[in-house]
């Protein structure tokens, strides 16, 4: 189990340069009972985060993933020029399931996939963490204390002077 981070902490993107892309990516199993469809679909990914954690250079900074509902997983990249690189590169393990999947599902309707891409400036970034491991954007980026000042969620992404609704912890 992580260790839990006692206090309030934001995620250090003070080497994260001036944006980075947030990538969630989900799927759907439309027609459950066909396994031999979706299954390829489920495991991909694993596969893919395996190699992209074994290469830093790739770009992918960190990822958090969730099950429930449905299969959904948020990734952190360097850039989108990494990550459409990696989307395309044919000695990635991305593009040859891809093209598995279009060929076998396409749209068969047994099978859906989404993602959202957004490209955000890092000055443009809110987070906190009160008494939790790094998480999210902070376990791709390291954790650093919320300093003076900076208590609310305004102040910590710029929009306003330090208010907070509560007292700071």
């Amino acid at each position: 189990m992580a260790d839990v981070r006692t206090g309030r902490f934001t995620a250090d993107l003070s080497g994260a340069g001036d944006e980075l892309v947030v990538f969630i990516i989900g799927m759907r199993m439309n027609k459950p009972w066909k396994v031999r469809q979706w299954w390829p679909v489920f495991v991909a990914m694993p596969k893919m985060l395996s190699y992209l954690q074994q290469r830093p250079e790739k770009g992918l900074l960190g990822f958090h993933q969730a099950f429930l509902p449905s299969p959904l997983l948020v990734q952190y990249w360097r850039s989108f020029d990494d990550l459409a690189r990696f989307a395309r590169d044919k000695d990635d393990p991305h593009l040859a399931p891809w093209r598995t999947f279009n060929r076998r599902i396409g749209a068969s309707g047994d099978v859906g996939i989404w993602h959202e891409t957004y490209r955000v400036k890092t000055a443009d970034i809110e987070t906190i963490y009160g008494n939790m491991p790094a998480t999210g954007l902070a376990a791709a980026t390291g954790l650093t204390p919320v300093s003076r000042g900076r208590d609310s969620a305004a102040a910590r992404i710029g929009v306003a002077a330090d208010d907070p609704a509560l007292p700071p912890y």
